[in-house]
């Protein structure tokens, strides 16, 4: 350690200099920093459901697009509000990557003259020039649409209040690059003046918004909690040391690693997301802590009297074990990401684990060499010499109390345990956004005022070439349709395909709603029925090319993820009953399906750490009999916080899921401080009262520091508007303090019932 000393003092101007220049030029690469807030990255590019959807668009075209809703207070049948409509209709056919656009405007209504009743017409809804409108017309109008379950919970509200329409994008609207950005700029264009015509508010919903939003809440949420983390930890750092350089130094040891992380995740091609726009972040809670055990020592070396070089070298020896072994365990925590599914959360384990990487080295490296460059003379006055009446008295507290700590500790532990059993898990993406944020409310004004917001594609292939005018498969999606709306009839509210429009010909040509026992009827009514359709609305985006695959549209409710599951697994099991195979996708079935990559991130990550954490400390301490103390600090906190979030009824999204691990790996680094200290000083002979005093001097005051800077970094995300960075920070806070307790109270309260008897000073530590 001293040829190291004399290295850094040998070269620490240039090194002190050189490795803010590397950095800062690495940095200047982050102009081309970008943020991608698409479904797809959530998923890897060889995923089945990805294949799934990619298959589903190219055969079916989309099931991405915008949706305009709004209401008015009367009725929607009346001129300002029809002509609204029709003026956002044709302006969105008009606008770039749209591929249709639907509305109660141009719905093509199939219905029979009663002049010439064994004719069957199929024209717009709503005429053209609504000046000729008188108020009959639009009473029979609404009339029609709220008796007409085609129309009703789709384009119009049963009330005829509400209505929406719908602009699809194209198949590959997002293949050279997300469009959301473009598009939303082409809704403002066209919405504002709407909006300052009619006084109409108008909520918008569906792909390019909620993509958009996630990418203006990274944004914001990267913008907003770095720079104001970073000024709360100068103030508790300044107020911790009271000296400037207490505070710049151990900042600049996280400036310059973040910074280093970003840069080169932005070289490799990578784009921020929701999770890795708070790298920065997650990189103060790594970093802060070792500069701050270094600093610590360093600084009560000099107020002790003891030279530059020297002090700056007694830090180093009493420190490098320790921040190299919670480096190594907070590395771990972090990688363990990795093996998710989820693609935000993996691309977030391998920054962050570099990240603790070069925050060891640049701790260990440039810290030393700027701290070997201070000169001033700390006055004698500020040496502190009188004894600490709380340090003096913890350890004597602790082995006098030992058992009564273990007790309550253990019976906190099981009553709040329990809450496990009522843990869920929740992936909605409507639910990702806090209540207050837009895309949420208009999702929710649609879900409660008109349909269902979220939506299943469900393709069912019949089996063979034109198979789907089969009169038997169509009676078994009729079946279906009835059995699924009665399983869930709260949570569907509309379903349609092309059935419906068979049996509205039916019902027209031989007066009867059902599906007609005819093949050839059949066909007769799709080619009549595409024959009157006009160009751009065909029902190509209903089958596939050889009529073999039908298509079902969903419409459900916002709910629970596992609700999701259910809906989905009762389609897949119902089908699955039949002669015919069903794929079921679309972007909400893609979400839902996150519940198990979510669940398993959670159970897999936590069983890696704790393995790899176990391992680690048995390396370490070469304490097999006591091991179990040793884990049970880094466990607990994990265990009670996802037992209080069962007993409060939370649910475990993607934050929490990250969560666990990344705890484990940031509450060892306290837990590893405390037990290097511990066993140094039980090797030299101090008895128990003496050896927590002992590590309560060296490292009490930095586990302190560091669980409220990293409690306060991580609490900050509570400001969020997106809740699974809500759901990570409290949780990862609250898990952090808990940490704090356990490692200042019950674990030495365990050392002192298990390990008094031990003779340290005739072992190897």
């Amino acid at each position: 350690m001293s040829k190291y000393i004399d290295l850094l003092f040998k070269f620490k101007w240039a090194i002190a200099i050189s490795i803010p220049l590397i950095v800062f030029a690495l940095a200047s690469n982050l102009k081309n920093l970008e943020i991608d807030g698409s479904y797809r990255i959530w998923f890897e590019e060889d995923s089945q459901t990805i294949k799934d959807y990619d298959k589903f668009r190219s055969e079916f075209s989309n099931d991405d697009g915008v949706t305009i809703v709004f209401e008015d207070e009367n009725t929607i049948f009346n001129t300002k509000a029809l002509s609204s409509i029709q003026r956002i209709t044709e302006a969105l056919w008009e606008m770039p990557h749209i591929d249709r656009v639907d509305s109660i405007t141009n719905y093509q209504h199939v219905h029979a003259d009663a002049d010439r009743p064994d004719d069957v017409l199929v024209e717009d809804f709503i005429m053209e020039d609504l000046s000729e409108a008188n108020p009959a017309y639009f009473k029979d109008r609404l009339k029609v649409a709220t008796s007409d379950d085609i129309i009703t919970g789709s384009f119009i509200s049963k009330d005829g209040k509400t209505t929406m329409i719908f602009a699809r994008l194209e198949a590959n609207a997002n293949e050279d690059g997300d469009i959301s950005a473009e598009m939303m700029a082409y809704l403002k264009k066209l919405i504002d003046p709407e909006t300052e015509k009619t006084g109409y508010k108008y909520w918008l919903n569906g792909g390019p918004p909620m993509t958009q939003a996630f990418v203006d809440i990274a944004g914001h949420d990267a913008m907003v909690f770095t720079p104001l983390v970073f000024f709360s930890s100068m103030i508790l750092l300044f107020m911790l040391f009271r000296r400037v350089g207490g505070a710049l130094i151990p900042l600049g040891v996280v400036l310059f690693t973040f910074l280093s992380v970003l840069a080169v995740q932005t070289l490799l091609g990578y784009k921020l997301n929701n999770f890795t726009a708070n790298i920065p972040v997650f990189i103060v809670a790594i970093g802060i802590a070792d500069a701050v055990h270094i600093y610590s020592v360093w600084l009560m070396r000099r107020r002790a009297g003891v030279d530059n070089k020297q002090a700056v070298y007694d830090s180093l020896k009493k420190n490098f074990l320790p921040i190299l072994l919670t480096s190594a365990t907070t590395t771990v925590g972090f990688s363990t990401l990795v093996i998710s599914n989820i693609v935000p959360v993996a691309t977030l384990g391998i920054a962050t684990a570099s990240g603790a990487v070069l925050a060891f080295i640049i701790s260990i490296f440039w810290m030393p060499a700027v701290l070997l460059i201070l000169k001033k003379p700390f006055k004698q006055s500020s040496i502190e010499k009188k004894p600490n009446i709380l340090i003096e008295g913890y350890g004597k507290f602790i082995v006098n109390n030992d058992k009564k700590i273990i007790f309550i500790g253990t019976l906190i532990v099981g009553i709040l345990g329990l809450g496990l059993a009522f843990v869920k898990v929740d992936s909605n993406t409507i639910r990702y956004f806090d209540k207050d944020v837009e895309i949420r409310k208009s999702a929710e004004f649609t879900m409660e005022n008109l349909t269902g917001s979220m939506s299943y594609i469900l393709l069912v292939d019949s089996g063979k070439d034109d198979g789907l005018k089969e009169p038997a498969f169509l009676k078994t999606v009729e079946r279906f349709y009835a059995a699924y709306q009665s399983r869930f009839p709260k949570d569907v509210r509309h379903m349609n395909s092309l059935l419906d429009t068979i049996k509205r010909y039916n019902k027209i040509l031989n007066q009867s709603e059902t599906v007609p026992n005819d093949r050839n009827l059949v066909a007769q009514y799709l080619l009549l029925y595409s024959m009157g359709l006009p160009q751009g609305m065909e029902i190509t985006d209903q089958m596939d090319f050889g009529q073999r695959k039908f298509r079902i549209n969903v419409l459900t409710n916002i709910v629970d993820t596992s609700k999701d599951m259910e809906m989905i697994n009762f389609a897949k099991k119902w089908w699955g009953k039949t002669a015919y195979k069903l794929t079921l996708t679309g972007q909400t079935a893609m979400y839902a399906s996150m519940q198990h990559d979510i669940t398993n991130t959670l159970i897999y990550s936590l069983s890696l750490t704790i393995l790899l954490v176990s391992i680690m400390m048995l390396l370490i301490f070469k304490r097999l009999k006591i091991l179990w103390i040793l884990l049970l600090p880094n466990l607990l906190p994990v265990i009670l916080v996802i037992g209080i979030m069962g007993w409060l009824g939370l649910t475990i999204d993607m934050g929490v899921a990250i969560a666990g691990a990344i705890i484990i790996g940031v509450a060892v680094d306290d837990t590893i401080h405390f037990l290097v200290k511990y066993f140094d000083a039980r090797k030299r002979g101090l008895s128990m009262a003496d050896t927590f005093d002992e590590v309560l001097t060296y490292a009490g005051r930095a586990i302190l520091f560091t669980t409220i800077v990293l409690s306060l970094s991580f609490s900050m995300f509570v400001f969020s508007s997106f809740t699974p960075n809500q759901n990570f920070g409290v949780v990862t806070a609250t898990a952090l303090m808990i940490a704090l307790i356990i490692d200042l109270l019950y674990l030495p309260a365990l050392l002192s019932v298990a390990d008094k008897n031990t003779n340290y000073t005739k072992e190897k530590v």
